[in-house]
């Protein structure tokens, strides 16, 4: 579905990404896995169209794309960063639809919000994400869990085929972290490709079809999790094997 070509990045003389190939297919969960500063960011941001790479190319159906924000959402490519932008005062429902609200007309003439659209659907998401989230509940008043949930739920209102999820399990509680784990495996059930950016090694092998390893801005291993370990993967990290 979508390929990276020798793609690298450059911010002055800074090199973030060397050369680095990727290859992500419908219905996958890929791991992106390396140190702070190791490139892992960039390649999403590039990925989700906030970066054009400054060498490569990035193809989609192995067409080449110059992807912006706009055009990466209607190739079917949504992104759910660490900071989640949601708005605590404003109900599940209203984040979901943010920017993208219904309407209806009053009257016949007059154009309103649709809040029981999107109540509706919104609650039609969170089943079908297997969240216990309820559209009308405010967002302030959420677990983590819950608040990722909302956040991938309105990624998921446009259908996507790609979904970039940047450390969805950092700083939530044991049971949350379970939850998120859970919605990640949905969406793998329903086709969705999964591209997961996290420190954490027991959720990217819990979930992960595959592990991307990514060292000082080169690719340093891209093998499936059956044939890895986190043991391998903490070295390839830290630099002890230099490749696998």
């Amino acid at each position: 579905m979508l390929q990276l070509r020798s793609v690298g990045m450059q911010f002055g003389a800074v090199e973030a990404l060397q050369s680095v190939d990727l290859d992500l297919a419908p219905g996958e969960v890929v791991g992106l896995m390396g140190d702070n500063g190791a490139g892992k960011s960039t390649l999403l941001k590039i990925v989700a169209g906030n970066f054009a790479p400054t060498s490569g190319e990035v193809r989609l159906d192995k067409r080449a794309v110059e992807l912006t924000p706009l055009s990466a959402r209607e190739h079917g490519i949504e992104a759910v960063y660490q900071d989640l932008a949601l708005c605590d005062n404003l109900s599940a429902a209203a984040n979901v639809f943010l920017g993208r609200e219904l309407s209806r007309r009053l009257l016949g003439v007059l154009p309103v919000l649709d809040h029981a659209a999107m109540r509706r659907r919104s609650a039609e998401l969170f089943v079908e994400l297997g969240s216990d989230t309820r559209p009308a509940d405010l967002v302030r008043r959420m677990s983590g869990g819950q608040r990722q949930a909302v956040a991938i739920a309105r990624a998921r209102l446009s259908s996507p085929r790609l979904m970039l999820l940047d450390e969805p399990t950092a700083a939530i509680s044991v049971r949350q972290i379970a939850e998120v784990l859970e919605l990640i495996r949905g969406l793998r059930e329903r086709g969705v490709c999964v591209l997961l950016i996290s420190h954490r090694m027991s959720d990217v092998f819990a979930v992960a079809d595959r592990v991307v390893v990514l060292r000082r801005g080169r690719k340093v291993a891209d093998k499936a999790t059956t044939d890895s370990s986190p043991e391998e993967v903490t070295a390839l990290i830290t630099g002890a094997i230099e490749a696998a």
